[in-house]
């Protein structure tokens, strides 16, 4: 596991560390206690994983088009 905190993390960094997670999960080879702390770790990542993606759907929703459909620029997004 990465020594880096979860919340510093970008989407692909907790992505690749939860599906080693998962996988160290489901082998099924690691001590119940392991298992618990990558338990934890793999909701702590999921949680992360998932706020990056709304922050990035978010992004996306905030870009404004013209009439032809090109990207014009981006309107202001709350909390962004």
């Amino acid at each position: 596991m990465s020594d880096t905190p979860v919340e510093q993390m970008t989407f692909e960094q907790a992505m690749k560390e939860l599906e080693t997670v998962v996988s160290k999960l489901e082998r099924g080879d690691v001590a119940l206690d392991e298992s618990i702390d990558l338990y934890t770790r793999g909701a702590d990542l999921k949680k992360r994983c998932e706020s990056e993606l709304k922050r990035a759907e978010e992004k996306v929703a905030a870009i404004t088009l013209d009439a032809s459909g090109q990207p014009t620029g981006t309107k202001p997004v709350e909390g962004l």
